[in-house]
């Protein structure tokens, strides 16, 4: 969608000091602009009417979805205060999902070293990757 937006906006661009020269009629670049929307558009239909299809089949269930859990997302939202404190979701075989908390990095907290064995093979200036 953003490319779409920078092609009509270079194409306009274009397409306007064309029509400046010549007011007979519509310029040459105005009439390739007129046309290159016209396909874009044939092209671009299909997918928005199922895009507009999806919308009209998710739409009931996203909104009881966020009826019913809307306010405890709310809470809980309201209770967690830094979000980067906490570890990805994981799901468990039985259906739980676990938020942990990251364990606490404290000053006293030594800096993880690199194998002495990796860092003699690296040239000066280089990274391991």
């Amino acid at each position: 969608m953003k490319n779409f937006v920078s092609i009509c906006a270079v194409t306009l661009a274009l397409a306007t000091p064309a029509y400046a020269e010549d007011e007979t009629g519509p310029s040459l670049m105005e009439q390739g602009a007129e046309l290159f929307f016209e396909g874009l558009r044939q092209e671009m239909e299909p997918a928005l009417e199922d895009l507009l299809g999806l919308a009209d089949q998710f739409g009931p269930a996203m909104q009881s979805f966020f009826e019913e859990m809307g306010p405890a997302l709310a809470e809980l939202a309201s209770e967690i205060q830094d979000w980067s404190a906490y570890e990805a979701p994981e799901i468990l075989p039985n259906g739980d999902i676990i938020i942990r908390k990251k364990p606490p990095v404290s000053e006293d907290t030594p800096e993880p070293e690199i194998a002495p064995d990796q860092s003699e093979d690296l040239p000066e200036g280089a990274t391991d990757i």
